[in-house]
C-alpha cells in the first residue's frame, strides 16, 4: 500500500539525522508515517478527516 506513493517530508523538518519529522502521501487517502522509520506503521486518513484536521491545525 505505501510503496508505490509519493511521500513528501514535512517543511518544518530541520534535515538532521536526528529531526523529528513525519511525511505524508496525498492521494485517495492521506497517509502519514515517522520519516525516519519509513518501513514502520502508518497513520490513515480519509480525505474529509485530513481536511479537518489541517482546517483545526491552521485555527491554532
Amino acid at each position: 500500500m505505501t510503496q508505490d506513493r509519493t511521500w513528501r517530508t514535512s517543511s518544518y523538518s530541520g534535515g538532521a539525522e536526528d529531526s523529528n519529522c513525519v511525511e505524508v502521501s496525498l492521494s485517495h487517502h492521506a497517509l502519514v508515517r515517522d520519516s525516519k522509520n519509513a518501513s514502520g506503521g502508518v497513520l490513515a486518513f480519509s480525505a474529509p478527516a485530513w481536511r479537518s484536521l489541517l482546517r483545526f491545525l491552521g485555527s491554532r
